[in-house]
């Protein structure tokens, strides 16, 4: 991973952001929000295509023969990137109450959402058993305790990565643990002056493996190198924009 690449193109792209056309951006900008919907749902096993994302999303018009919990779904999600959004532009950091805020707008009208489990749960498919009872309580403060000592450790996307693999591994929330870790990893992107990135659910099994190496080794090298690749691939379309 060529960190030093990205910075260089990330500090190119926050000079001249400015010369790109206001409707340009917001066209890609709102291109970009249906993407990462449609895929971060998807993911999850959401049944929506990319079009009827786009007739619920932008038309306001549901779905026949689509349960509405993935029409809550759909909405929701959108609801809460704005929200990631906004409080980007005030500043804000990362924190407890930020992450248990998402969690509660992906859930709306699905679940009570906001709120830790205290169930075991199992993850299909997947080799890592999530922490249960106490140990999970313990993990998912020292979660929190760790991003100061995590950033100063890591590079940005290493630290977004490690964001999203180590939340998703304690997996603190029965549901929706998924499309919160991916938009807190956004979150850390874009607060670094980054772009956010859309994973494709096509690409579902390398990402599934990148994150179980991770659950599995602690190793977050894949998935950070798996990010930094699409991170690159936004930042050269958005650099292409600048007049």
């Amino acid at each position: 991973m060529n960190i030093s690449g990205l910075i260089e193109k990330k500090n190119i792209y926050q000079a001249g952001k400015q010369y790109i056309d206001a409707v340009t951006i917001s066209s890609y900008e709102k291109d970009f929000e249906l993407t990462f919907t449609h895929n971060s749902t998807a993911i999850e096993g959401n049944t929506l295509t990319l079009m009827e994302t786009k007739v619920v999303l932008e038309d306001g018009i549901s779905i026949g023969g689509k349960e509405l919990r993935e029409i809550y779904e759909i909405v929701n999600h959108k609801k809460a990137y704005n929200y990631v959004k906004r409080c980007i532009a005030e500043g804000k950091q990362l924190s407890e109450d930020i992450i248990k805020d998402i969690h509660a707008i992906l859930t709306d009208n699905i679940m009570v959402g906001g709120i830790y489990r205290n169930q075991e749960v199992r993850i299909s498919g997947a080799k890592h058993t999530p922490p249960v009872g106490n140990d999970m309580y313990n993990q998912i403060k020292n979660f929190y305790s760790d991003f100061i000592w995590k950033q100063k450790e890591l590079n940005a996307i290493e630290y977004a990565a490690w964001t999203h693999a180590e939340f998703v591994r304690i997996h603190p929330f029965i549901d929706g643990n998924g499309r919160t870790s991916r938009l807190i990893m956004n979150f850390q992107l874009m607060s670094e002056g980054f772009l956010p990135v859309s994973i494709a659910k096509e690409n579902r099994l390398e990402y599934y493996n990148a994150l179980e190496d991770y659950a599995v080794n602690g190793d977050v090298e894949s998935f950070s190198k798996l990010i930094a690749v699409l991170e690159e691939e936004q930042l050269d379309t958005y650099l292409k924009l600048i007049k």
